[in-house]
């Protein structure tokens, strides 16, 4: 059975007579009798019975129609939203991106982006994850653009450098390295280290400062966000190394100027190569280039 025989049934169920619906479905009345036959044989029922010069519904036709109209109807919303997905002017975009970026950088860049008349209909959804994540379900197509930490060996991916973010330590407030307003790799290894979880990019990062400073970290707990890490520290357990994030204003804790030549962490904007993007996506993915160009 296939999708040309329910819109065949359906038509002759409401025209109720072979030679108007084969007119209609602009196909010969034999390829209608055929078709309808080959539905009953499948199905094992009759679907119209004789009346007059007429056909009508059976039992079993009444029933089938039902989930027949159910059926074409769902299809046609589906179809309805690809179209308003991919239409000229319009379009949705689904976006991910690491928690660091999403209190400022994010809402200006679609700000912006929606600042043009011309993008006004154009709609997001936005989510926020760890960069192992966020590039597992890019590709498989939970969300169409990323901005995450660069990985290695991911050759259906495409990482495009568009914001660089700064380094710095939280300590808690009545902590001794408050006196020092910035301090090094060397400074900070005696305290407790409160750390992103090993998926993040940014755990990457900090574990390759301490190895090239050739210094073990005392991690005393890790976080997937910066927000659990700066409540940790405000609580007076420990420190933290973070991207600089206006969030941590919320905690009481103090912010350091991070004394080290690899204080920098850049930010990518990724998407699955050779993978078809709709117009609001690819246009979006251009204003995000352009922008961070300037």
């Amino acid at each position: 059975m296939n999708l040309n025989q329910l819109y065949y049934f359906k038509t002759l169920a409401e025209l109720e007579h072979y030679t108007k619906a084969a007119e209609r479905l602009n196909i010969s009345q034999p390829t209608l009798s055929h078709s309808i036959a080959a539905m009953e044989k499948e199905l094992g029922a009759n679907l119209f019975e004789k009346q007059g010069r007429n056909v009508v519904l059976t039992k079993y036709g009444r029933i089938y129609m039902f989930y027949v109209e159910n059926a074409l109807t769902q299809l046609e919303l589906g179809k309805n939203q690809i179209e308003r997905l991919i239409s000229v002017g319009g379009g949705h975009v689904g976006l991910a991106y690491m928690t660091s970026v999403g209190t400022n950088f994010v809402p200006e860049i679609i700000a912006g982006f929606l600042d043009d008349p011309q993008n006004k209909n154009i709609s997001f959804s936005c989510y926020e994850g760890n960069t192992k994540t966020l590039i597992y379900n890019l590709k498989r197509e939970k969300y169409d653009l990323i901005f995450c930490s660069m990985v290695e060996n991911e050759s259906d991916v495409e990482f495009i450098p568009v914001y660089e973010q700064g380094l710095v330590v939280i300590v808690p407030e009545n902590h001794p390295l408050v006196a020092k307003k910035k301090v090094s790799i060397q400074d900070i290894c005696p305290y407790p280290l409160i750390c992103y979880t090993k998926e993040s990019g940014m755990r990457r990062i900090i574990d390759d400062l301490f190895t090239k400073a050739q210094i073990m970290p005392n991690i005393l707990c890790q976080f997937e966000d910066v927000n659990s890490m700066a409540g940790l520290v405000a609580a007076n357990q420990g420190i933290a190394i973070i991207t600089d994030n206006p969030s941590i204003q919320n905690y009481n804790v103090v912010k350091l100027d991070f004394d080290t030549a690899y204080s920098k962490r850049m930010v990518y904007l990724a998407y699955v190569v050779n993978r078809y993007l709709p117009p609001a996506v690819e246009k979006f993915k251009e204003h995000i280039i352009q922008m961070t160009k300037k």
